[in-house]
């Protein structure tokens, strides 16, 4: 059975037992403050278990792409060193939302494994919760009658509170849960060991294949449980797992999930995988193939690789993946790219999103692989250095706050570092490079750290948005909590009527002010978290139970709605100007400017931005009023003709933002009339990443400004020139300045010659050879020409140049042809430059060097005379 008839099977089946089928939630995660990624399959339902949303079904089954690779859940070190651990990975699921709960949850388990599946019966053990006094939790004795009646009572395997009580967080819906097992070994060896000794033991082919999570309590923020209004089922079962089993395999990566891309790394490569756990090219080889699915569904979902956040979650995870290839496949190429057919061909029917988003994955792959193998070249030679310079020093440990530097600064591996310095018979200063890694991650965690109290919840009201028709209403705090971060104690709150728009959508989220007649304060941010808009205030209210007035900051909400206007129709202009590949791949919309990321692979020429400005203008001075459709079914905004943002998560009912043609699916405030905007300008067309333009502009107030300020600019230049016609008085100074140069480079061809005949006379005898160290003023260029004049008219000779130039050190060093092999300029530089705090470089006869410190000549003169 192959794995998309594996996958097929089981959504067929479940869909068979009246479950609704729905597509997997996109892998990046963009509403939720807890998390960066899908982890379980139960992250896009987390809203139906919290209460903030309805689920569209009672009985739902899906399968979800999931990332484990930061956090609690972090797999990525195991990832190619066993045979199951993957970052990207499915987890197949069905889910019941107060409807069925443990008997057929347990009922549609076995039947689908044993009937369905065929997987032996004798191969399946199951594990129940054995309760917990500490919590008065009792044994799961449900559970287990209900299992009883299906498999042995001796294969019913007690469980702890660990493994078999499944918990959402620190609070939340949890209950009990019931794991089962599959024992995959030869007949052989299941005589010798017994699978009940082996379950839950980590052995690699006695693995859990399914958890079935019975969700019945609600964990308080005390820690205390209490019954929840109705119980819900939520499973998972690991897919690639399942193929494992049911293919025969005693790995996950000798199935087809995986052996496509591994033959393509083989043919590529030219390495063949042998499976074995401990060769480090097979190693590489499992990397390789694991990182390239989580690093292309990530990009396909809308998230690129970057230096912060989930961005460099993805980068990092896509650097290891090249590290290991260019390490023990000897790939000195970009390849990893190459796989990402493979991965449609195998996965597009059931993930459409890596067929559409396949040439964007493909180019993005490319350009991280070409820019990381420049860096490890360059760390190569970085590295070789350090050890040199270890060498030299007579030393064996190699300082660990230099590796550091390479790995934090450069991204040079530090595991590569350690192989080359252990291949020239050093070791890294292991302590050393701890603490600076140390040191890093308590600078980003006290960057980012805050404590958030429990909320304290008031009187119960609805809490509604209302900041589509509204700048300000009377409210009430619904509930509050206190938060402490590095720039002091602030509260959080959620109103039961908020015109605070929350961040969203590229948008910012508003600030104001939320007063009575008694006190006032400062709303600093609005964001959203699990379905509460929560705005971030400087104090908390003496009494916050009384009524309210909350009021945005106007002239901030406005300018930035007019920018968020202004993305809809710069990304309808760009479709027509540059083609219908151009897509919306992030955003930011502020007050003060707006940035719009879109898919095209050339630099835009100055004509197609030009037209841009002007289609964007004209629909400003069109006078479009705007046409809004609020919730309604995400099926009719579509055939409307809406675009969404993909890798974008909507529910079925949507806002649709119309301004004529232009049709958008958004949730963010817009300007009633496009003549509200007032005038849109392109300030900058740049490369964001492969295959990303990003596109930064202004319109309203700030557009006004920024020609305001040109006009100032033009009558300044116009009264220093005294003249009206600017560019013509402006060209005529580059011309005059061009002809000074000439004279100027003219009369140093002249006094270089003049020093070329005093330098001769100044060589002084140095045993076989002859050295000159001299002291000058002279420009880079000039001492350039005058040293390798001297190599070629004095034989056996060695000259030193200390320039100053403009204020700036430089050292040059020129050594004479006969000379070779017995002195090396670039040598005498490196140690020269030390002295002005600096480098530089160059091949054995001729080298240069600059520096910061000016004094340093001094020292340097008196350093070359000595050598």
């Amino acid at each position: 059975m192959t794995s998309q008839e594996i996958r097929q099977k089981f959504l067929d089946y479940f869909k068979s037992k009246g479950h609704l089928i729905v597509p997997s939630a996109p892998i990046v995660l963009k509403d939720d403050p807890t998390l960066m990624f899908s982890n379980s399959g139960m992250t896009q339902f987390k809203d139906y278990f919290l209460g903030y949303k309805e689920p569209k079904a009672p009985r739902i089954a899906d399968t979800q792409k999931c990332l484990r690779v930061s956090g609690k859940h972090n797999d990525l070190d195991d990832v190619g060193r066993d045979t199951y651990h993957h970052t990207m990975f499915e987890m197949l699921g069905n889910w019941s939302f107060g409807d069925y709960f443990k008997k057929d949850a347990i009922a549609f388990a076995w039947e689908l494994l044993t009937e369905v599946f065929g997987i032996p019966k004798e191969n399946l053990y199951v594990t129940i919760f054995e309760g917990d006094a500490s919590e008065n939790l009792e044994r799961d004795q449900d559970a287990y009658n209900f299992w009883k009646s299906h498999i042995s009572e001796d294969r019913i395997i007690n469980g702890n509170k660990k493994d078999n009580f499944w918990e959402m967080g620190e609070s939340g819906p949890c209950g009990p849960c019931s794991e089962i097992h599959v024992d995959l070994r030869s007949e052989e060896e299941k005589a010798k060991v017994s699978g009940l000794e082996l379950v839950n033991n980590d052995h690699p082919q006695v693995v859990e294949v399914w958890n079935l999570v019975f969700m019945e309590f609600n964990r308080k923020a005390d820690r205390t449980l209490e019954k929840l209004p109705a119980q819900h089922v939520d499973t998972g079962m690991g897919f690639e797992r399942l193929c494992m089993a049911l293919q025969g395999k005693s790995s996950n990566y000798d199935t087809d999930v995986f052996t496509p891309l591994i033959a393509k790394v083989e043919e590529l490569s030219g390495k063949k995988y042998t499976g074995i756990l401990e060769d480090e090219k097979d190693i590489a080889i499992r990397v390789v193939v694991d990182h390239i699915r989580a690093v292309s569904f990530a990009i396909a979902d809308g998230q690129l690789p970057s230096n912060g956040g989930a961005g460099y979650v993805i980068r990092r995870i896509l650097r290891r993946g090249i590290s290991y290839s260019y390490r023990f496949l000897e790939m000195k190429e970009p390849f990893l790219y190459q796989l990402v057919a493979v991965l449609q061909e195998q996965m597009g029917k059931f993930f459409p999103e890596l067929e559409k988003q396949g040439t964007l994955v493909t180019e993005v792959i490319k350009s991280e692989e070409e820019s990381f193998l420049n860096k490890i070249e360059n760390g190569l030679i970085r590295i070789n250095n350090i050890i040199k310079d270890t060498q030299n020093k007579g030393e064996t440990v190699v300082p660990g706050n230099l590796v550091f530097e390479l790995y934090d600064t450069h991204g040079f591996p530090a595991d590569l570092s350690r192989i080359i310095a252990e291949e020239k018979g050093l070791t890294i200063d292991e302590k050393g490079f701890d603490e600076e890694m140390k040191k890093q991650k308590d600078r980003s965690r006290g960057d980012s750290e805050q404590k958030v109290y429990d909320w304290v919840n008031l009187e119960e009201r609805e809490e509604n948005f209302v900041g589509y028709d509204k700048f300000e209403s009377e409210t009430y705090i619904t509930r509050y909590r206190k938060v402490e971060n590095k720039d002091g104690e602030f509260y959080q709150v959620v109103l039961s009527e908020s015109p605070f728009y929350p961040e969203g959508g590229g948008q910012i989220g508003d600030r104001g002010v939320l007063e009575n007649a008694t006190e006032s304060f400062e709303v600093l941010d609005t964001k959203k978290e699990n379905g509460l808009i929560i705005s971030l205030i400087n104090g908390l209210p003496k009494d916050a139970g009384a009524l309210f007035y909350a009021k945005v900051n106007v002239t901030d909400r406005k300018n930035s709605q007019a920018n968020h206007s202004v993305t809809h129709l710069l990304h309808e202009a760009l479709r027509e100007v540059l083609g219908t590949h151009v897509e919306q791949k992030g955003s930011y919309v502020g007050p003060d400017y707006l940035r719009f990321d879109f898919s095209h692979f050339n630099k835009m020429t100055e004509e197609e931005l030009t037209l841009v400005e002007d289609k964007v203008n004209q629909k400003i001075k069109d006078s479009i009023a705007l046409q809004e459709f609020r919730n309604i079914p995400i099926q009719e905004a579509f055939d409307k003709g809406a675009t969404g943002l993909f890798g974008e998560k909507y529910g079925d009912y949507v806002r649709m933002i119309q301004f004529g043609t232009s049709m958008e699916l958004c949730g963010g405030t817009h300007v009633k009339n496009t003549s509200e905007i007032g005038h849109f300008k392109i300030i900058s067309e740049s490369s964001a990443a492969a295959g990303i333009r990003r596109i930064e502009a202004i319109s309203g107030d700030k557009s006004a400004e920024y020609f305001k300020s040109l006009e100032k600019q033009i009558t300044e230049l116009s009264q220093l020139l005294k003249s009206k016609d600017v560019v013509k008085s402006i060209e005529k100074l580059i011309l005059e300045n061009s002809t000074l140069k000439s004279e100027v480079e003219a009369f140093k061809k002249e006094k270089a010659k003049g020093e070329i005949g005093d330098w001769k006379g100044a060589y002084e005898q140095k045993g076989d050879k002859l050295l000159l160290v001299k002291k000058t003023s002279l420009d880079a260029g000039s001492v350039k020409d005058i040293v390798f004049q001297l190599k070629k008219e004095i034989p056996t000779s060695i000259t030193v140049i200390l320039s100053d130039a403009d204020g700036k050190p430089m050292i040059t060093v020129g050594v004479s042809d006969d000379l070779a092999g017995v002195y090396q300029a670039g040598a005498l530089i490196k140690d020269l430059a030390k002295e002005i705090q600096g480098g530089g470089g160059g091949n054995p006869g001729f080298a240069t060097a600059g520096g910061k410190n000016l004094d340093g000549l001094e020292n340097a003169y008196q350093k070359a005379l000595n050598i």
